[in-house]
């Protein structure tokens, strides 16, 4: 693959990568190499040796698991600009992979092999630092989530996940594209894609959202906010 200045760029925008010293981000760039998908492709498999991480580029990432009765539970979503799998590097030989990771459309990913990345965090205080960063906020990401899947009903799970997806310097009226198919939507928040669906129609009737195919506006943020008891921005 190509390796350009923008490439590092690209990857200062990941936790992981944003305070790594040049000379040692280079050193991983030089030993990556990138993944493209289709959609509906496995990047890797559950208990799969685990023999590197990845960096997402464009496009969309489900992590997720299969119960014995097949049904899929998704763990999470991954979008571009983001790392995943990398605190199972730790595990060494023997780690595995413990989810499923499919690409949701089209995508492409950069691949870090192990033993290089091994190499640098026993070298440089900073990307041991980064390293901590990332899964500190992979774990608090999922603390919230398992609180929102087990205390709080469906129409709190959406609501909160349509205001994540609000760019935070937009506070009326702003437009949230829905890239991530609704039946993915449903899967990440544990509900049915009928409840989806249904509570999607009860926000539009209440005027507080407009939905036309997967392109969402939403009408009033703070009305929404009041619905999950925020207090209003800033």
């Amino acid at each position: 693959m190509i390796r350009t200045p923008d490439t590092a760029r690209e990857l200062r925008r990941a936790y992981l990568f944003a305070e790594m010293s040049e000379p040692h981000l280079q050193t991983l760039i030089k030993n990556m190499h990138e993944v493209r998908l289709d959609a509906g492709a496995a990047l890797f498999r559950h208990s799969q040796p685990a023999e590197r991480f990845f960096f997402l580029r464009e496009g969309l990432i489900k992590l997720f698991r299969l119960s014995p009765e097949g049904d899929e539970k998704i763990i999470e979503i991954m979008r571009p600009g983001e790392t995943f799998a990398e605190a199972v590097m730790f595990m060494g030989a023997k780690g595995r992979y413990p989810v499923n990771a499919e690409a949701v459309s089209e995508s492409r990913v950069y691949a870090f092999d192990q033993k290089p990345f091994l190499s640098l965090l026993s070298e440089s205080s900073d990307a041991s630092l980064g390293l901590l960063a990332s899964m500190s906020r992979r774990l608090h990401m999922l603390v919230n989530q398992i609180e929102s899947l087990t205390l709080q009903n469906a129409t709190y799970r959406l609501v909160a996940y349509l205001l994540e997806e609000i760019p935070r310097d937009v506070t009326t009226s702003p437009e949230v594209q829905l890239t991530t198919p609704k039946g993915v939507i449903a899967s990440r928040l544990a509900i049915q894609p009928e409840t989806l669906s249904r509570i999607l129609a009860k926000l539009r009737e209440a005027n507080l959202i407009e939905v036309q195919g997967n392109h969402i506006t939403i009408r009033d943020v703070q009305a929404l906010r009041n619905l999950v008891h925020l207090p209003p921005q800033e």
